[in-house]
């Protein structure tokens, strides 16, 4: 009984842990921020004030690039990576004061396997997400 029982419950606390981290990577619902040219910089409005989100440089594989984003009274803000429809791992990173009003990270996105380059920025700022739909090369 002993042989059947420990290899059973160690498949369902396997299972358990593999829909609470799929369950936990869920973006939560997020408003979308058309930017068209992310290294120009796209403007949208967080709480009613002004914010701007721009990459320092165009992203590819593997190579580090700075994102800054500026917005005034932010105590918080992360920026996440993934492809829709693709698990792409853990790609979180908190952005620090650069400034006053600017926060900045350098960031490296892993390289897609398919050879896809279709990526979504999600922001949070201070609790409040966003999507910023952007290509590498």
């Amino acid at each position: 009984m002993k042989r059947v029982l420990v290899p059973l419950l160690l498949v369902v606390a396997l299972m358990a842990i593999a829909v609470a981290g799929y369950w936990l990577k869920q973006p939560a619902g997020a408003i979308v921020v058309q930017c068209p040219d992310p290294l120009a910089g796209c403007d949208f409005m967080h709480r009613g004030a002004p914010a701007r989100v721009r990459f320092l440089a165009q992203p590819v594989a593997l190579q580090a690039f700075g994102l800054s984003v500026a917005v005034a009274n932010a105590q918080k803000i992360s920026a996440e990576f993934q492809m829709v429809g693709m698990d792409m791992g853990f790609n979180r990173y908190d952005l620090r004061p650069a400034r006053p009003g600017e926060f900045a990270a350098r960031i490296t996105l892993p390289i897609c396997v398919s050879g896809r380059g279709d990526w979504m920025l999600y922001l949070d700022i201070d609790g409040m997400r966003y999507a910023l739909p952007f290509s590498t090369r």
